[in-house]
């Protein structure tokens, strides 16, 4: 159990959450004692399989408005309960007009992939500054090739064209990773369901967590993360929530799990080898992630529109404030988050 930030995260399998009063009592059958939370300290209570909730405190979680997140071992988002819709009408209103205009739509999902290509070059360029010899050429390159991207993402003339430069983007800048590591990655082929590898594992373990954080944020905001400009509108699928995540990933993701892996904090015991070829972290390797990923969200971060630093943590919820005003009108284009 690992407490960040207002945000609670259970992941040991046996662990049942309990309300009691007003506070959330955690249950595990092999760690006797009493264990109780306040809930006024929890915003959000993110639970990986295994872990079990009573009715009782879904629902006051729900009547609180405090949001229940369910993920996969491997860190695969499922589910979420966030109780009855909140937020302003007018502004869903302005979003789902914005949505069905094709030239915003396209216009908010450049902006957003130019901030994806961009926080990922600077990944690369960071990278090579440390690297030597071929692992320096190879991100050297990959980030002019990206740097070509970042050029064709804003020729793109409709969604589809622009979905395709985001591909290849990503296919340049993933095929750099193993040169960002330390230790011997190669091959290394980004797969995600299910993850085939250690640095896939990790990958899919941080967006998933990062997924959490940007859900949220576009709720609290009252956007509706089911309508989004990049990705295609589909039952089940928060559109939008994957459509702000694209920019936050190179930095806020990738990078932590590059850190991870070249200062050792989870090594080859921290996984486990399941039958199909499929990679998942240990438990012991999921706290320790947990943990680094709650130092990694207290680090500040510069944030050119605003001219002063902010804490990874609230970077989503700043990125959904800023669309909200666009879509309003109050600014005349989305601004993506971008460090230089």
């Amino acid at each position: 159990m690992t407490e960040l930030l207002n945000t609670l995260y259970v992941q040991t399998p046996g662990t049942s959450l309990h309300l009691e009063n007003d506070t959330l009592r955690v249950v595990h059958p092999d760690q006797p004692g009493r264990k109780i939370l306040p809930l006024a300290r929890i915003d959000h209570v993110v639970i990986f399989a295994g872990v079990t909730v009573t009715s009782d405190l879904l629902l006051r979680c729900a009547d609180d408005r405090r949001t229940v997140s369910w993920l996969t071992g491997f860190g695969r988002f499922r589910a979420r309960l966030s109780g009855p819709t909140a937020g302003n009408p007018l502004l869903r209103r302005a979003q789902h007009r914005a949505h069905d205009d094709p030239s915003r739509r396209l216009a908010i999902a450049q902006h957003m992939v130019a901030g994806k290509i961009h926080n990922g070059r600077q990944v690369l360029l960071r990278a090579a500054r440390d690297a030597q010899g071929r692992k320096q050429g190879t991100l050297r390159a990959a980030a002019e090739r990206n740097a070509g991207a970042l050029e064709a993402a804003g020729r793109a003339t409709d969604n589809s064209a622009l979905m395709g430069v985001e591909g290849t983007a990503a296919r340049d800048y993933f095929a750099a990773v193993p040169s960002m590591c330390s230790s011997a990655v190669t091959p290394f082929e980004r797969t995600r369901r299910p993850p085939a590898d250690p640095v896939n594992c990790l990958l899919s373990f941080a967006y998933g967590l990062l997924r959490v954080a940007v859900h949220g944020a576009l709720e609290q905001v009252g956007l509706d993360p089911y309508i989004g400009f990049l990705h295609g509108v589909r039952p089940g699928k928060p559109a939008l929530a994957l459509d702000l995540m694209e920019e936050f990933r190179p930095l806020l993701a990738d990078r932590f799990v590059m850190t991870l892996l070249n200062r050792k904090e989870v090594g080859d015991d921290g996984f486990e080898h399941l039958p199909g070829e499929t990679v998942r972290l240990t438990e012991s390797a999921r706290r320790t992630v947990l943990n680094a990923w709650q130092n990694y969200r207290q680090r500040a971060w510069p944030h050119a529109h605003l001219g002063r630093e902010v804490p990874a943590a609230l970077l989503p919820l700043l990125q959904a404030r800023l669309l909200a005003r666009h879509l309003r009108g109050d600014l005349d284009e989305y601004l993506p988050w971008t460090v230089n």
